[in-house]
């Protein structure tokens, strides 16, 4: 596998292509973030009457494309030593735009829903828990390189986490909930993901595994509460006992690897038209909260349209549209100082320099 450069993928923010690149992983990036848009432009229909096919799609969506993101978080962290230049790249490409996109979020949505702008620094506005939940996991890597069986840990500290109500500050529950895939990802060698897109039998399977996920996820998709898939809550706020808590949230959990690891086996290997634009994820990720946003406060979605099959192909279509139209190198360069923004004078001055291999999505 190609060793990449420190400076072709970041913590966040737009990265400039370079050779160094690998188009695996740009690739992989854009296709989470294309299902990304996609399930957000779809969510406010799916507890619709008569919309069981979209809550199903809605439903295998987000069985996977965040713990396929958290894990390809993971893997680039595996150089993460809390170095003085790691350290300032991480607070401008997660900590600062936390802060700033949920900022901007709060204000955007009050001046639709009429009501006072009230900013909660510590409380993640929808789509910004992520970033602050990255800029946690990244910091803990070093701790997790220190453990025997870092995984099985992480693993364990996730079902914990079920038992205990934490309140929305930091995106704590996430955090803990969504770790056993950032810490795997940790784990992983390249020899590992070179298996899975390599394996011509794993490909096969992994068409086979979506295959009947789909045909799972539609039958399931009357009865079950997606607030289950944002791993978000504990037992007590799904009124379930810990024990149920607990077999349904590890089914869930054993699902999402497993559809993880099948998607990772089918992304393409190879350069494309499209791979250049996996190095722009983070602002497809966050202007396109906006524009979902506008069209819920502005009740887009109570259309006629919108609730029949031909108008859900649209907006799906509409969605990948723009996915890819906010990657593209004339947005990355006018949204750098948002997702990325250079503070020098608030660092002290470092001739720290990074190993080849400390790289981050």
């Amino acid at each position: 596998m190609t060793q990449l450069a420190p400076s072709t993928l970041r913590v966040g923010g737009p990265e400039a292509t370079t050779p160094g690149r690998e188009p695996y992983f740009d690739n992989a990036k854009l296709l989470a973030v294309v299902l990304v848009v996609c399930g957000h432009f779809w969510e406010p229909m799916i507890a619709q009457s008569g919309q069981r096919h979209l809550k199903a799609a809605y439903l295998l969506l987000y069985a996977f494309h965040m713990p396929a993101f958290i894990l390809i978080s993971g893997f680039f962290s595996r150089g993460f030593a809390a170095q003085p230049r790691q350290m300032q790249r991480l607070t401008t490409g997660a900590l600062i735009p936390f802060l700033l996109w949920g900022t901007l979020l709060t204000y955007f949505n009050s001046a639709f829903t009429g009501a006072e702008a009230k900013v909660q620094p510590l409380t993640p506005v929808w789509i910004t828990w992520f970033l602050i939940a990255l800029f946690l996991w990244r910091l803990s890597a070093p701790l997790w390189r220190t453990l025997r069986a870092p995984t099985v840990v992480a693993t364990l500290i996730f079902f914990a986490a079920g038992a205990f109500t934490l309140g929305a500050q930091l995106s704590i529950t996430r955090f803990l909930q969504f770790l056993p895939f950032f810490v795997l990802g940790l784990t992983l060698r390249p020899s590992h993901l070179a298996w899975l897109r390599n394996t011509r039998w794993v490909k096969a399977a992994a068409v086979a595994v979506f295959t009947v996920a789909g045909a799972g996820a539609y039958w399931v998709a009357p009865g079950i509460n997606p607030a289950w898939l944002y791993r978000s809550q504990s037992a007590d706020q799904l009124h379930v006992s810990y024990v149920d808590w607990l077999i349904q949230a590890g089914a869930i959990y054993i699902a999402g690897l497993v559809l993880t690891a099948a998607f990772l086996a089918l992304v393409p290997k190879r350069r494309a038209w499209y791979t250049a634009l996996g190095a722009g994820t983070i602002c497809a990720f966050l202007l396109h909260a906006f524009i979902q946003r506008a069209m819920f406060h502005t009740d887009t979605y109570d259309h006629a349209f919108l609730h029949q099959v031909p108008g859900q192909i649209a907006l799906t279509v509409g969605s990948v549209v723009l996915a890819l139209l906010l990657c593209t190198p004339p947005v990355q360069r006018l949204m750098r100082p948002l997702v990325e923004p250079r503070l020098s004078w608030l660092f002290r001055s470092s001739d720290t320099r990074l190993p080849s291999r400390h790289a981050a999505p």
